[in-house]
């Protein structure tokens, strides 16, 4: 079969690609990945992440770096025997190496393959790098649930459909599949931006809310900003507060504060347990609301855990099965979020809906509970620092005087 060859242009000598991997027990197929790179002219940077024997593929950088930079030695790995604590080891130490490499500007993307561990090691070299940089990881496990693996980043998971295990008729065009989707992605180049001087505002979103963040959206847009939308489905916030960290952004709308029902009660949409805290670390200007606090999300409904069958439940499509909020959790999540936002550092408001949260809250739709809604608003107004500007407004979260309410504090806050 035909190389990947020169329908790339001459950039593609400036390109370098990173590769990740046990080069001891898949030297074979990392050197055919290696070939199908190079022979456009992009090259690469082998990274040896196996413990078990000699490469059989000269790697750049050494199994013995990798430990050390991950705080160990190849030899104590060896000694030692423990297969978890050694993949732990040199995947760290490979996401430290990979971080310094492109932050030196020596990479331009990275690739990878392998089973579960190689997948572990591979995920976590890519997490080490900002979203935007081109990552594959060719594994095994890519037709199941690939969430521990990509998490908030852009990782583009390939199914191998055989084992990586020789070079045979169907794993030759997979794998030249993923060598010539890693070229093409380190050498493309994104159109010239005219939003790009433009300060971002990060916004949080569900189906349920959208008609609020979608009018908010706008009046920021024509206040001269722009807005990046992000869905709260846990990877979703995780994504939106990585980029706080990262800081690149002006202020966040979060309107769609979902993700703390999921952690609290245990759906599966949670972000973790630090949801809701990275703006007020960071200082930034933030505006906040309790859209779709009314439910946690379970897939379909034979998925739910048998302990909530006395629930009431709202069937939103076949995959996603959505269960209301009690008093009882809403009061506590009103403590949650009071107790995150009063140790917020910068210019903070919080914007009650009185008369819904959400598309299914309101009069004569099947979660409508004023009861629910009083908890958390009590709760969140007993225990909120001063810090803290608390507005209510007569008004249901999808009415376009609430999402103006949103926009126009959050520009205010901001300037």
């Amino acid at each position: 079969m035909a190389d990947i060859t020169a329908s790339f242009d001459l950039q593609a000598a400036s390109k370098r690609v990173c590769i990740v991997g046990t080069m001891d027990t898949k030297g074979i197929e990392f050197s055919f990945i290696k070939t199908q790179i190079e022979s456009t002219g992009v090259s690469t940077c082998v990274i040896n992440t196996g413990i078990l024997g000699e490469p059989q593929l000269t790697p750049d950088i050494s199994a013995d770096e990798v430990a050390q930079a991950g705080g160990s030695s190849l030899q104590a790995l060896r000694d030692e025997g423990d297969r978890g604590n050694s993949v732990t080891i040199m995947a760290q130490g490979a996401a430290t190496l990979v971080a310094e490499k492109h932050a030196a500007g020596e990479i331009d993307g990275i690739i990878s393959l392998g089973g579960s561990a190689g997948t572990t090691i591979g995920t976590t070299a890519m997490q080490a790098v900002p979203v935007g940089v081109p990552k594959i990881m060719v594994s095994t496990l890519a037709s199941g649930d690939t969430s521990p693996y990509v998490q908030s980043k852009d990782i583009c998971m390939m199914y191998s459909v055989v084992d990586i295990a020789g070079i045979n008729r169907l794993s030759r065009q997979i794998l030249a599949n993923a060598a010539g989707a890693i070229v093409g992605m380190v050498n493309a180049e994104a159109p010239a931006d005219a939003e790009a001087d433009k300060p971002l505002i990060a916004a949080t979103m569900f189906g349920v809310t959208t008609p609020c963040v979608t009018k908010a959206r706008e009046l920021l847009e024509d206040a001269g900003y722009e807005v990046l939308v992000f869905h709260a489905t846990g990877t979703g916030g995780q994504a939106m507060e990585d980029l706080v960290k990262g800081g690149f952004l002006a202020g966040v709308l979060d309107v769609t504060t979902t993700e703390l029902a999921d952690e609290l009660v245990g759906g599966i949409l949670s972000a973790g347990p630090d949801r809701l805290e990275a703006a007020g670390q960071s200082g930034l200007p933030q505006v906040v609301a309790p859209g779709a606090l009314d439910m946690v999300n379970f897939g379909p409904p034979d998925t739910v855990p048998e302990k909530f069958s006395d629930r009431l439940f709202y069937q939103h499509n076949p995959t996603v099965t959505l269960m209301r909020t009690t008093a009882e959790e809403t009061a506590e999540l009103g403590r949650i979020m009071a107790r995150k936002l009063s140790e917020a550092q910068g210019p903070t408001t919080v914007i009650i809906p009185t008369q819904g949260i959400s598309a299914i809250d309101k009069t004569d739709q099947p979660f409508d509970s004023p009861e629910a809604r009083a908890a958390w608003s009590e709760n969140l107004k007993a225990h909120i620092g001063d810090n803290v500007t608390v507005i209510e407004m007569d008004a249901h979260i999808n009415d376009d005087e609430f999402a103006a309410k949103l926009a126009e504090t959050l520009l205010a806050n901001i300037q």
